[in-house]
């Protein structure tokens, strides 16, 4: 049962960073071109951060299932912090009277940051796939 934490847990990771850079581009794309926040921002905003969400939950399950080490500290506290970057910012942005680009570009964006500091921390390379 943990093995299988620990594949979907790895195995997300790439879902979450392909709807990031996917988000990362869309909410750039409209604040350079100045145009109204639409539909598509409001559904790739959601969709990484639900992704984000499922990763955390994913990774407290590999977390009570396995064994403990120091550099988990570190991961834990980078994907939590990324996890609330990029939902505290996107649903700030929803709340707004004229919902715009730039709150959801520097909320994905930092979250980005933080996920890839998180998967640093414990030693590996954001594309690097361990076998345990």
């Amino acid at each position: 049962m943990d093995r299988m934490f620990f594949y979907a847990h790895s195995g997300l990771r790439y879902l979450v960073l392909l709807a990031g850079v996917l988000a990362i581009a869309y909410f750039a794309f409209g604040f350079a071109t100045k145009r109204p926040f639409d539909k598509g921002g409001r559904i790739l905003g959601a969709s990484f951060a639900g992704l984000l969400h499922l990763q955390v939950l994913l990774g407290i399950l590999v977390l009570v299932t396995r064994f403990y080490y120091p550099a988990l500290i570190g991961h834990i506290v980078m994907m939590v912090l990324a996890a609330v970057v990029a939902q505290v910012l996107l649903s700030v942005n929803r709340r707004r009277p004229q919902p715009g680009y730039a709150l959801p570009l520097v909320g994905v964006g930092l979250a980005f940051v933080f996920i890839i500091g998180g998967i640093m921390a414990i030693g590996r390379g954001v594309f690097t796939t361990t076998a345990m």
